[in-house]
């Protein structure tokens, strides 16, 4: 296999970048029937078909593991193509060297683990081997796969947009996918003269080739395949069951019965076989259907399959199907779904003028990429029977709940709601809020319990509209007071190491127990202080004040895994750091630089219960600026505002800000903190221009679910979130005006940037630096946050831009944004 340096070195040669996407989609969708244009905005400088900015093929090379495929938003089905990429874990991969190898309907979008789900492939055939025979067909994985046809510029013929993906294959058919919720929708077009049409109907091969317990059916008159098998989940310890129901249909002509059919194994299709009993199969073979059909003996052949898909049973994949699409309209599906899509990203509207198309095209495929998951499997709980919605994919909370989820509160709550539901009510079935999961399985848990901050943000945020949005208040209190009080049998998979929390203030490194890995000590102790924090926020809404009390001391523990006397390696003037602590309270130590680009052993902080370390996907120098809720107290910790910012700087110019991973996150915007907010928004702007940008390749890392999306997503907006509080960290967006529509607030807020000159294009510098703010025509007491009553009363948020860089937030003591040891969440 390539290495992951070796594909981005072939992707940069072949010059896979957004030039070529858009050529790709160009030459696709010019022979396609057009896309629907949504509703008109006020201005024609404003965007009026906001699914035609999402470029879907951003991040699906060079490990960002996008899912560029056909989906509705939040969709159970994600129907795709798959490769044979090694970075495969979205099915894709727009590099042009990986062949096809199926068409499947169940995909997450932009994780690490294992490969998840790529469940039930379909694959056509105009022709197999020789004679064109039935058992010529090579029907394992290895045995179809073909390329992809490749335009003249290097890049794959492939196309993609808002419910809608489509491929030239190198066969000359040409694959086109659209989907609902619960069900997927293709169309193969067969080259002309094609004479036996086939189909693969694959059983057994997800993305782990993990399958086991297979059970296949087909009925040689109407040619339904149904089936399923359990599959290993894939970043936990768990197996789940899927199932599918596949009908066929021809696009224009009557298709009749399958003039040829039966099951395969491997690379040998037996013919008048309906079901794999008939085979002689063994653990993990490769197993499924295959069908000839008839051509269109007047025109050209196009075959529409049907994919329903469920975690419950193959007759509920059938019914979900047959509801979902019961004319096989493919047209009125794809319009359907891309309207959907409009319709959500349209409630967020930017003033386009002078502004590079790029940014635009970033900032929608961004908010586009914040609605894939979680996945709204509703109806589709094996577990227990509910009538309350259920979510999935939530892969994981660790990634989203920092921005993910504040981004959906400003412009679609009424989902939010009902993924807060399904958390809630998974929470009163399995004793703990959702973590990590997938496929319905639980999955292994990054930081803390990451729920709390999830659930929390809904509430701080919507608790006025929590009845009419049928979300129990006491159940969200019910659910964050399990989370922080009761010890899980498996603190790796749900819940919190929550005893020895309570008993010492913090995860020490050398105590063992039963229930749970030793391991991310210092990180998972940052990660429970700021749940806690959380925690108290809800119970401070709901007037519980002795919770409130005790809950805000416990967020307080941060500092007792801050070690005063550790000294950055060759730096004196850089001193104190997170560090690992023993029960006894003596302080272990772990090298500020462990785990970063500088670690000098090369160290990886990922799940391995040898890692006593104390740290997670990131560096001590990363993880001692974690302390969201109370920065204040780190500048003090850290000796003062200049010191503080000359270790902010040391961060950035040294390499350890870590653009791939999620805790640095927040790092940028926390020069707010020392009164230096023209920092902020300058090195935020640099991270874009560095890291992040159109092509194929425009994501640093992992998309994680939507998380680096949302993230991005806020920074082009010019805010920064903190979860569970109603404050917004303040900069300037990239846009001279930028609207967010709330249909449960009924409001439409505005941020307008008064003296906006454009962006420069590598961040640095500009007329981009806030001067001043006013809100609804008054000046506003901080030129570093504005509050979330602006949000709910439907505001005009004036910025003054200016030049300069170096702007304060402003001369009243309440400018600087909140911390909780200065008073700033009473």
């Amino acid at each position: 296999m390539l290495s992951p340096r070796a594909v981005v070195a072939l992707v940069v040669s072949l010059a896979l970048r957004a030039d070529f996407v858009g050529a790709a989609a160009s030459s696709i969708v010019s022979s396609s029937a057009s896309a629907p244009v949504g509703s008109p905005s006020v201005s024609p400088a404003f965007v009026r078909d906001a699914a035609s900015h999402v470029n879907l093929f951003i991040g699906t090379t060079n490990g960002g593991h996008t899912f560029p495929g056909a989906n509705v938003p939040h969709g159970m089905v994600k129907v795709g193509m798959d490769t044979d990429s090694p970075g495969n874990h979205a099915g894709y991969d727009a590099n042009p060297i990986f062949n096809a190898t199926g068409f499947s309907q169940l995909h997450d979008d932009g994780t690490g683990g294992a490969v998840p789900l790529s469940l039930f492939k379909l694959w056509p055939f105009a022709s197999c081997g020789v004679g064109n025979t039935f058992e010529e067909c090579q029907t394992s994985i290895n045995g179809r796969k073909v390329p992809r046809k490749v335009l003249a510029n290097g890049s794959p013929d492939d196309t993609a947009e808002p419910g809608y993906f489509a491929s030239n294959l190198s066969t000359g058919i040409r694959v086109e996918l659209t989907s609902t919720r619960r069900a997927a929708l293709h169309r193969y077009t067969f080259p002309a003269g094609t004479k036996l049409p086939r189909i693969v109907v694959d059983i057994s091969n997800d993305g782990q080739m993990s399958s086991t317990d297979p059970v296949m059916d087909l009925d040689p008159e109407t040619a339904r395949v149904t089936g399923g098998a359990h599959f290993e989940a894939s970043f936990g310890p768990g197996r789940y069951r899927a199932f599918t129901c596949v009908d066929f249909k021809g696009d224009g002509y009557d298709l009749g019965p399958p003039t040829e059919f039966g099951a395969w194994l491997g690379d040998f299709p037996v013919k008048q076989t309906v079901t794999i009993t008939q085979l002689y199969t063994s653990f993990t073979d490769q197993l499924g259907a295959l069908l000839t059909f008839s051509p269109n003996g007047n025109d050209t052949t196009s075959i529409l399959a049907r994919v329903g898909v469920s975690f419950i049973s193959s007759e509920q994949a059938c019914a979900n199907a047959e509801e979902d699409m019961p004319d096989f309209g493919f047209d009125r599906v794809r319009s359907a779904s891309r309207a959907q899509w409009n319709e959500l990203l349209g409630r967020v509207q930017v003033d386009t003028t002078d502004v590079d198309p790029e940014i635009v095209d970033l900032f929608y495929s961004s908010i586009y990429r914040t609605h894939i998951s979680p996945a709204d499997y509703t109806g589709e709980n094996p577990h227990w029977n509910s009538t309350e919605p259920y979510y999935d994919s939530f892969y994981c909370n660790w990634d989203t709940y920092r921005t993910l989820y504040s981004f959906m509160a400003l412009h679609d709550p009424a989902t939010f709601a009902r993924i807060v539901r399904g958390m809630l009510n998974i929470q009163q079935h399995e004793g703990w809020l959702p973590e990590c999961r997938g496929a319905t399985a639980k999955h292994y848990i990054q930081g803390g319990s990451n729920g709390d901050p999830i659930v929390a943000e809904f509430f701080v945020k919507f608790h006025e509209h929590a009845k009419e949005l049928n979300v129990s208040s006491e159940a969200l209190y019910q659910a964050l007071l399990a989370d922080a009080e009761l010890q899980p049998p498996n603190w790796d998979l749900q819940g919190r190491q929550a005893n020895i929390w309570k008993k010492l203030g913090y995860i020490p490194s050398d105590v063992w127990e039963r229930s749970g890995t030793n391991s991310k000590q210092v990180s998972r102790t940052l990660e429970y202080a700021f749940d806690d924090f959380t925690i108290s926020q809800v119970a401070k809404v709901l007037g519980r004040s002795a919770d409130a009390e005790k809950y805000a001391q416990r967020s307080e523990n941060f500092a007792n895994v801050w070690n005063p006397n550790v000294t950055f390696p060759g730096r004196s003037d850089i001193t104190g750091f997170m560090q690992p602590r023993f029960a006894n309270g003596i302080f272990n130590f772990t090298d500020p630089r462990h785990c970063s680009v500088h670690d000098p052993l090369q160290a990886t902080c990922f799940l391995n219960a040898q890692n006593h370390d104390g740290f997670y996907e990131g560096s001590p120098i990363v993880y001692s600026q974690y302390v969201p809720h109370d920065t204040a107290k780190l500048v003090s910790l850290q000796g003062g505002r200049e010191k503080f910012v000359s270790r902010l700087n040391f961060i950035f110019d040294q390499g350890y800000f870590d653009s791939t991973d999620e805790p640095s996150q927040q790092i940028p915007f926390m020069y707010h903190y020392a009164n230096r907010p023209g920092l902020s928004t300058q090195r935020s702007r640099q991270v874009i221009a560095e890291f992040y940008n159109t092509s194929v390749n425009g994501l640093p890392g992992n998309d994680d679910s939507g998380a680096m999306g949302s993230y991005v997503a806020f920074y082009l907006a010019g805010l920064y979130p903190l979860p569970a509080t109603r404050q917004f960290l303040l900069s300037s967006p990239y846009f001279r005006e930028i609207s967010f529509r709330n249909p449960v607030l009924r409001t439409t807020t505005t941020i307008r940037a008064n003296g906006f000159c454009g962006n420069p294009r590598n961040g640095t510098g500009g007329h981009v630096f806030v001067k001043s703010v006013k809100i609804n025509g008054k000046p506003w007491k901080s030129n570093c946050f504005i509050d979330w009553d602006a949000f709910i009363k439907g505001s005009l948020i004036e910025l003054q831009l200016t030049d300069d860089i170096r702007v304060s937030c402003g001369a009243r003591a309440d400018a600087l944004p909140p911390s909780l040891s200065t008073g700033g969440y009473d």
